[in-house]
C-alpha cells in the first residue's frame, strides 16, 4: 500500500497520539503504561470518529506488526540454559491447557448465543485465540465478521486492561514498564555487532517463521533466531528499554485503531457481551492458574498470566517484568493459539451436525 501524503499526516499524528497517552498512562505510575494509555486514547478518538490531522486515526496493521519482532528478540535474550531446562517440568500445565481452551471456548459460545448472536457469529467469536485465524474461519462460515472481530478485539483489549491491574494485585508491584525489564543482558551496552546480530535475528526470524508457518510467526520466528544467537555465544544483551517502550506505544495504537469505522450499533452490543464474557473467561483461566500452582508447576502469577486470553505479543510484554515467567507464558500462549484454532477448525463441524 502506497502512503500519500495525508495518509503520512494522519499516521505521525495518531503516533503523536499514541505517545501521549502512553507518557501520561505511565507517568500516573499505571502498570503496562505506554501499552495501556496509547490504546485508551487512540481507541477513544476512533470510537468517537473524532478528526487528527484533518482525518480520522490511522496506524496500518503492519506498521504494528513489524514491531512485534522485538518483543521475540528480548524474549529470546531470556532462554538461558537454566530456563531451558525447566521447560521439561511445565508439561502438566500445558496438558491443563489442553483442557482450558475448549472450556473457554464453551463457555464464551454459551454468553455469545445466550445474547442473541447466531451459531457461527458465536462460535468464532468465543475462540480464545488465534484472532486472524477465527476471523478468517467465522468468514468462510457465513458468519458476522464484523461482530465476530469487533468481540476478538475487545477480548484482547480488555484483557490487556485488566491483567496488568490484576497481576498487580498478586504480586504488589506494578509490571510491564520498559524500565522495569528483568531479562538476562538487559542493561548491557550494545555495539554495532551486537546491534546487527540482534537485527538480523529479527528479520530473518521472522521472514523464516514465515516460511515455516509457525504459529504467531511474527514474535516466534524472531524470539527462535534470538534464542540461537544467544545460546552459540554471538550476543549478550537485549533491545533497550526506550525500544520496547516505542513497541508498546505502536502495538497499543495499532489495538485502539482498530476502533475506526466500526458501526455504534456493534459496539454498543459488543462491549455488553465481551464485558461477561471477560468476567467469565478471566474467572476460568484464574481457576486453572490455581489448580498448576497447587500442582507445584508455576507461581499462580505466572499461571494466571499463561492462560489469560490475551494477545501472545503484549501478554509477553506484560511478562518481561519476571525472567523466570517469560518463557513460561510465550510458550503457553503460542500453545493456547495453536490449539484455540484447532477447536475452532474441527469443532464447527460437529456444531453444524
Amino acid at each position: 500500500m502506497r502512503l500519500t501524503k495525508a495518509d503520512w499526516a494522519a499516521l505521525l499524528a495518531t503516533l503523536a497520539v499514541a505517545g501521549v497517552g502512553g507518557v501520561v498512562a505511565t507517568a500516573l505510575h499505571l502498570p503496562l503504561g505506554f501499552m495501556l494509555g496509547s490504546i485508551v486514547l487512540v481507541g477513544l478518538i476512533a470510537g468517537f470518529g473524532l478528526k487528527i490531522s484533518g482525518r480520522g486515526v490511522f496506524l496500518p496493521q503492519k506498521l504494528r506488526m513489524s514491531f512485534i519482532p522485538v518483543i521475540g528478540v528480548v524474549i529470546g535474550g531470556a532462554f538461558t540454559p537454566e530456563v531451558a531446562g525447566q521447560v521439561l517440568g511445565w508439561w502438566i500445565s500445558l496438558l491443563a491447557l489442553l483442557m482450558y481452551v475448549p472450556v473457554a471456548h464453551a463457555v464464551g459460545f454459551a454468553i455469545y448465543s445466550a445474547g442473541g448472536l447466531d451459531r457461527p457469529t458465536a462460535f468464532f467469536a468465543a475462540v480464545p485465540g488465534g484472532l486472524i485465524e477465527s476471523i478468517d474461519l467465522a468468514e468462510a462460515a457465513g458468519a458476522n465478521v464484523p461482530m465476530a472481530a469487533t468481540l476478538h478485539f475487545l477480548r484482547l483489549i480488555g484483557t490487556i486492561l485488566c491483567v496488568p491491574l490484576i497481576f498487580t494485585v498478586l504480586t504488589g508491584h506494578s509490571v510491564g514498564s520498559a524500565s522495569g525489564i528483568k531479562v538476562a543482558g538487559s542493561g548491557l551496552p550494545l555495539g554495532l555487532w551486537d546491534a546487527g546480530v540482534l537485527i538480523a535475528a529479527g528479520v530473518l526470524g521472522w521472514a523464516g517463521g514465515r516460511v515455516l508457518r509457525l504459529p504467531a510467526y511474527w514474535l516466534t520466528g524472531p524470539l527462535i533466531a534470538s534464542a540461537l544467537a544467544h545460546g552459540l555465544g554471538w550476543v549478550h544483551g537485549v533491545p533497550p528499554g526506550w525500544l520496547v517502550a516505542v513497541t508498546q506505544v505502536v502495538v497499543g495504537g495499532g489495538l485502539g485503531a482498530r476502533f475506526a469505522g466500526v458501526g455504534g450499533a456493534i459496539l454498543r452490543r459488543a462491549v455488553g457481551l465481551s464485558l461477561l464474557y471477560g468476567v467469565a473467561i478471566l474467572s476460568v483461566a484464574f481457576g486453572f492458574a490455581l489448580v498448576v500452582q497447587g500442582l507445584g508447576v508455576a507461581p499462580l502469577a505466572a499461571a494466571f498470566l499463561a492462560f489469560a486470553p490475551g494477545g501472545v505479543a503484549e501478554m509477553s510484554l506484560i511478562a518481561l517484568s519476571l525472567q523466570y515467567s517469560l518463557v513460561f507464558v510465550t510458550l503457553h500462549h503460542v500453545a493456547r493459539i495453536l490449539i484455540a484454532v484447532m477447536v475452532a477448525k474441527y469443532g464447527y463441524r460437529f456444531l453444524r451436525e
